[in-house]
């Protein structure tokens, strides 16, 4: 073998998953959708800086509070509880909990008249999407066969772009029709302002979905059969274990993360501020192509790690997560400092498909690197890490780089292009040398299956 040539790590061998592909993939179209609610109702914040901040008397960084660490602190302290609970129960149960509650923050949020009102609202948002993920990760994992894994939790990912598009292209329209009048009339509720109308029209419909829940089946296989989750205890000893492929995987992606969600949350302001867009016009074309160029970078990279994995390179989600951590360094900077909208709205296509791209590989990565009675609670660190770093991080990163770095609303760009080009670095950095512990990692959970049988 050349020295060049793809390590080569034979897989986990795994029961067949049940039933057939086409139910395998219905289930994962019902989890996209109600991924899809969950970043409406996160991302909306974005399209609404501008009246928060005058309604509420608050900050830029205030604002980044609300879109990120008010929401994120929550979403990860109920994450690992949530997470163990989906080693044990009902997946669809947990799923359809909360999906109810974060439903009905949201739309509580529309109730908020000062800042410490909206951000408690914001952590109850935070602490019911933390049902999701986990369980929808694991139910994925026990109906799809290993080489097409990667691809299969790459479309449910879709839901962060679809929904996240949709918040900015929906709610630019609902900002522009619900902003025609600066008061409207609610009965029972009387009369309330615009931006809190927008959160009742993308919080409350957001309840019908609970039904479409329970058409999912619950599989029965490599389920914790004795009524009680492996001990986090025990799942903290296997990760000390393979402690450098989980530090690596988590921080890594983490960085991505970061970089992602900077731009999620201030590309919008940055457009409004920077080139004078409407908010109608923000959320058309930023709306459309995060839905549009998202959803390709993300169902692309899951598809080129299956197909590197075919080809032997056991190691390929965290392989196609540092190609794109390298290529969004240049990119971001021509997306975030281009010298006209023309220039800025070109860029954004391959800033966004890139920065989509590691958000299906990563958790295939954790689930692939785990023993099956431990996922749930895996995936929850996982997504602790990530949210805590990436959303918790990265909004109030920029709004501080602004407030206090260049201390003028005008530099967003220049705060945007710093934070993400320095996040994207160090990713591509500890992903690359997370490659090698990976594959250990493989080996081990290998004979640990082998071995609980």
């Amino acid at each position: 073998m050349s020295a060049n040539a793809p390590p080569v790590v034979a897989p986990v061998q795994t029961p067949e998953p049940p039933g057939s592909l086409r139910y395998a993939w219905y289930i994962v179209g019902v989890l996209t959708f109600v991924y899809i609610f969950s970043f409406i109702d996160r991302q909306i914040f974005s399209l609404l800086v501008g009246p928060l901040r005058r309604d509420l008397h608050i900050t830029d960084t205030q604002v980044s509070y609300l879109i990120g660490t008010g929401f994120v602190v929550f979403f990860a302290l109920f994450g690992l509880p949530l997470g163990r609970l989906t080693d044990i129960y009902s997946r669809r149960l947990i799923i359809a909990i909360g999906l109810i509650l974060w439903s009905l923050f949201t739309a509580g949020c529309g109730l908020a008249h000062t800042f410490p009102q909206m951000l408690l609202l914001r952590m109850g948002v935070g602490a019911s999407e933390a049902a999701l993920s986990p369980a929808a990760y694991s139910l994925i994992t026990d109906y799809f066969p290993r080489n097409r894994l990667a691809t299969a939790i790459s479309v449910y990912s879709m839901g962060i772009y679809i929904g996240g598009g949709l918040s900015y292209l929906v709610g630019g329209i609902v900002v522009k029709y619900a902003s025609a009048q600066a008061i409207w009339t609610i009965p029972i509720l009387g009369l309330v302002r615009s931006w809190q109308l927008i959160f009742f029209i993308v919080g409350l419909p957001g309840i019908a979905l609970v039904l479409l829940i329970y058409t999912i089946r619950e599989p029965k296989i490599q389920r914790a059969k004795t009524g009680a989750a492996v001990p986090m205890r025990q799942v903290l000893s296997y990760m000390r274990e393979n402690w450098k492929a989980f530090l690596l995987h988590n921080t890594g992606f983490a960085m991505l993360s970061l970089s992602s969600y900077a731009g999620g949350a201030w590309v919008p302001e940055l457009y409004k501020r920077h080139f004078h867009f409407s908010i109608s016009t923000i959320g058309v074309i930023f709306g459309a192509s995060v839905a549009v160029f998202g959803c390709m970078g993300i169902t692309g990279a899951g598809r080129l790690a299956d197909h590197l994995r075919s080809r032997g390179r056991a190691n390929a989600n965290l392989y196609v997560g540092m190609l794109a951590a390298l290529l969004l360094v240049p990119v971001n900077f021509c997306a975030y400092l281009s010298p006209s909208a023309g220039w800025a709205i070109f860029w954004l296509a391959p800033a966004l498909a890139l920065a989509a791209a590691p958000f299906g590989v990563a958790p295939a990565a954790i689930q692939e690197m785990t023993p099956a009675t431990m996922r749930g609670q895996a995936s929850s660190l996982y997504l602790l890490v990530v949210n805590l770093i990436g959303l918790g991080i990265g909004p109030t990163a920029v709004a501080l780089c602004t407030q206090y770095l260049f201390k003028r609303d005008d530099a967003l760009h220049y705060s945007l292009a710093l934070v993400s080009s320095v996040a994207c670095t160090l990713a591509a950095i500890l992903l690359y040398t997370s490659l090698k512990p990976y594959l250990v990692s493989l080996q081990r959970v290998r004979t640990w299956s082998a071995e609980n049988v």
